[in-house]
C-alpha cells in the first residue's frame, strides 16, 4: 500500500511539474513589439560546443537583456538575449537597418573562424525556433584551402505566418547576395540589415508545433521505423522461441529425469542443476554492492518508466526547452527512495548488517561516477567557454536538490527497507561449505558469456539507436515515442529471456556462482551501446575537437553505465524468479 502510493505520488509530483500548457499562448495587437530572442550560436557539426550569440562580435541597437531561464533550460545550453532585430506583430520591413558594426581585423578573423566551421544561430520568436547559418565558403574552382572566399551574411529575410492574432510560424533565411567578404584581414564596416514579411495562415494555434515534428513522422522515416521494429521483433521471437523451446524441452526431461530418481533409487548420486540445490542460494561475494547495484537499477529503471508516461502524454514536445533535462533532474531526486529501499531491504535479505554502509554506497553508485563525469567535462566547457558550462547558481540548485530532496528520501527509503523485515524465499536449505565449481570450457566464463548475453538485445535496438544518437547528438527532431517504447518493451523482454538462458546453462555446469554472473549478463547490451558509440562518431557524425569528444564519450559513458545497472537488475530479477521456480518444482533434501 504504502510503496503504491508513494508511486502515485511520484507520478502526480511529475505531471504537474512538467505538464503546461504552451507559455507563449500570447494574443498581440497590431504594432505589438513581440521580443525576438538570440539563443546560441556554435559548429554546425558539434552540439555541445555552443556559444553566447554576442560572443561573436555582433552588434546591438539597444541594451542587451537577458531572458530568465529554468533549470532545464540551463542544463540544455539555453542563454537568450534579446536579439538586435525588432519583429512588430504584422510590421513590414524592408531592407531596415538593425545597427552598425566596425569589425577590426581581430573581430574580421573571429567571424572568419566561425564561418569556416559552418557556425549556425539559433534564435525563439513567440517561442519558437529558428535557425540560420553566419556565412558561407566559397570552394568552387578551388583545390587549395588558402584560395577559399569567406563571406558573412548581412542581410536577414524574416516570414512570419498568423491566425487572427496569433503567431503560428516562423522561418529565415539569409540574402546570398548581401554578403562581406572577411578573406583577408582587413577592418570593415557592416551594415545588418533585416526585412520582415507576414502572411496570413488558416493553420490552427494548437497545431503550430507539428512543423518541427513532421520531419520525423514522414512516410519514409515512419516506414524505417516500422521496418525496425517488425525487424526486431522477428529476430526476437526467432530466437527466444528457439531457445524457450530447447529450454522448455530440456527442463521437462530435467523434471521427469529427477521424479524417477526419487521413486528409484534415493542414494542415487545426483547430476546437473540439482546437483547443487545446496549452493544455488548461497549468497554472493560483496553483497553490499550487489544489493546497491540492485537498487540503483531499480531506480533508474523507475525513472525510464516515468519518462515514458511523461514523453507518450506529450510533455516533452518539440522544443519544449529543457523540459525533458528537469524532468530527468526531479524525478532522479524523487526516485531515490526506491533505491533506498530495494538496496536495504535486499541486503538484509541477505543477512547483511552495515546498512548504513550498504546506503552510502547505493547513493553513490550511479551519482558518483556521474559527478565525477561532470566535474571534468564543466571544467572543459569553463575553459573553452561554452553555454555547456554551468553557472554557479544552477549547481548550487542541484547541489540543494541533491541535498534536500535526494540524500532524505534514500535515507527514509532506507530504514523503510530495514524495517520490512522481509525474508529471503530459497525454496532450498544451503548447505555449510560450498561444493568446489568443475573445470569449465573458456566459452562459460564470464566475458563469453556476457559478449553472448549482450548481442541478441543489442541486436533489438541498433536501428533505433541511430535516431536516437542523431536526436540527442544532432539536430534531428525525435518525436515518436510511442515506437521508441516499443522497443524498450522489447529490449527489457530479450534481456530477461537470455539472462535466464545463459543462467539455466551454467547451474547444469555445475557452476552455482549465478547472481553475479546473471547481473553482469544482463547489463552488458550497456557495453555493446558504448561499442555503438565509437562506430556512430567515427562513421556517422562529424564531430571533431577535445571538447565535443570528451562530450560525446563522457555523458555516453555515464548514460551506458546507467543502462548496465538497469538491464542488469532486470536480468538478475528475471534469473532469480526462474532459480526459485525450478528448485522449487522439485523435491530437495
Amino acid at each position: 500500500m504504502a510503496s503504491s502510493l508513494v508511486l502515485q505520488l511520484l507520478i502526480l509530483c511529475s505531471v504537474i511539474s512538467f505538464v503546461r500548457s504552451d507559455a507563449s499562448d500570447h494574443r498581440y495587437q497590431v504594432g505589438y513589439d513581440v521580443p525576438l530572442y538570440a539563443n546560441k550560436v556554435g559548429p554546425f557539426h558539434n552540439p555541445s560546443e555552443t556559444y553566447r550569440y554576442f560572443d561573436l562580435p555582433f552588434c546591438s541597437s539597444a541594451p542587451v537583456k537577458e531572458k530568465k531561464e529554468a533549470l532545464g533550460e540551463v542544463l540544455n545550453g539555453d542563454r537568450l538575449v534579446s536579439a538586435p532585430y525588432r519583429l512588430e506583430f504584422l510590421g513590414d520591413k524592408d531592407a531596415e537597418l538593425a545597427c552598425k558594426k566596425h569589425l577590426s581585423k581581430a573581430e574580421v578573423a573571429k567571424f572568419r573562424n566561425a564561418v569556416s566551421k559552418d557556425y549556425y544561430f539559433q534564435m525563439y520568436y513567440d517561442d519558437l525556433p529558428i535557425w540560420g547559418f553566419l556565412g558561407k565558403v566559397d570552394r568552387e574552382g578551388k583545390s587549395d584551402p588558402s584560395e577559399y572566399k569567406y563571406y558573412l551574411f548581412k542581410h536577414l529575410q524574416f516570414e512570419i505566418l498568423y491566425n487572427k492574432d496569433r503567431v503560428i510560424e516562423i522561418s529565415v533565411r539569409s540574402d546570398p547576395n548581401a554578403v562581406v567578404d572577411l578573406t583577408e584581414d582587413n577592418e570593415v564596416d557592416v551594415d545588418f540589415m533585416y526585412s520582415v514579411r507576414w502572411k496570413e495562415t488558416d493553420t490552427p494555434f494548437e497545431k503550430r508545433m507539428e512543423k518541427y515534428s513532421q520531419s520525423s513522422s514522414l512516410p519514409h522515416h515512419l516506414e524505417i521505423h516500422w521496418f525496425s521494429i517488425i525487424n526486431s521483433c522477428v529476430t526476437v521471437l526467432l530466437l527466444t522461441g528457439f531457445l524457450a523451446t530447447i529450454l522448455m524441452r530440456v527442463l521437462k526431461n530435467d523434471f521427469v529425469k529427477y521424479a524417477h530418481d526419487e521413486e528409484t533409487a534415493d542414494d542415487q548420486e545426483e547430476t546437473g542443476w540439482k546437483y547443487i540445490h545446496g549452493d544455488v542460494f548461497r549468497y554472493p561475494e560483496c553483497k553490499s554492492l550487489f544489493a546497491a547495484a540492485v537498487g540503483s537499477g531499480t531506480q533508474l529503471f523507475a525513472l525510464a518508466i516515468f519518462i515514458f508516461m511523461l514523453a507518450l502524454v506529450g510533455v516533452f514536445y518539440p522544443y519544449n526547452r529543457g523540459a525533458l533535462f528537469t524532468a530527468l533532474v526531479v524525478i532522479y531526486a524523487l526516485t531515490s527512495g526506491i533505491a533506498g529501499y530495494t538496496a536495504a531491504s535486499f541486503y538484509c535479505q541477505l543477512e547483511g548488517t552495515n546498512w548504513v554502509r550498504n546506503l552510502l554506497l547505493t547513493g553513490g553508485l550511479f551519482c558518483g561516477p556521474l559527478f565525477l563525469t561532470f566535474c571534468f567535462l564543466n571544467t572543459v566547457a569553463i575553459a573553452y567557454n561554452t553555454t555547456a558550462a554551468l553557472p554557479f547558481g544552477t549547481i548550487m540548485v542541484i547541489f540543494l536538490i541533491w541535498t534536500l530532496v535526494t540524500s532524505p528520501l534514500l535515507v527514509v527509503g532506507g530504514i523503510a527497507g530495514k524495517n520490512s523485515k522481509a525474508e529471503f524465499q530459497a525454496p532450498c536449505h544451503t548447505t555449510k561449505y560450498p561444493r568446489e565449481i568443475p573445470p569449465l570450457p573458456w566459452y562459460r566464463k564470464t566475458v563469453p558469456q556476457m559478449a553472448m548475453a549482450g548481442f541478441l538485445p543489442f541486436s533489438a535496438i541498433y536501428i533505433e539507436l541511430y535516431y536516437i544518437f542523431a536526436s540527442v547528438w544532432g539536430h534531428r527532431i525525435y518525436t515518436i515515442y510511442s515506437i521508441l517504447f516499443i522497443v524498450f518493451l522489447i529490449l527489457l523482454t530479450v534481456t530477461a529471456f537470455i539472462t535466464v538462458a545463459l543462467t539455466y546453462f551454467q547451474l547444469a555446469a555445475e557452476d552455482h556462482k549465478w547472481w553475479w554472473r546473471s547481473f553482469l549478463c544482463g547489463g552488458s547490451t550497456g557495453f555493446f551501446i558504448y561499442a555503438y558509440c565509437l562506430y556512430y562518431y567515427h562513421a556517422r557524425s562529424d564531430m571533431s575537437g577535445f571538447m565535443q569528444t570528451s562530450f560525446f564519450f563522457g555523458y555516453m559513458a555515464c548514460i551506458c553505465y546507467g543502462f548496465f545497472l538497469m538491464l542488469g537488475t532486470v536480468g538478475f530479477r528475471a534469473s532469480l524468479f526462474f532459480v526459485r521456480h525450478i528448485y522449487h518444482s522439485i523435491k530437495c533434501e
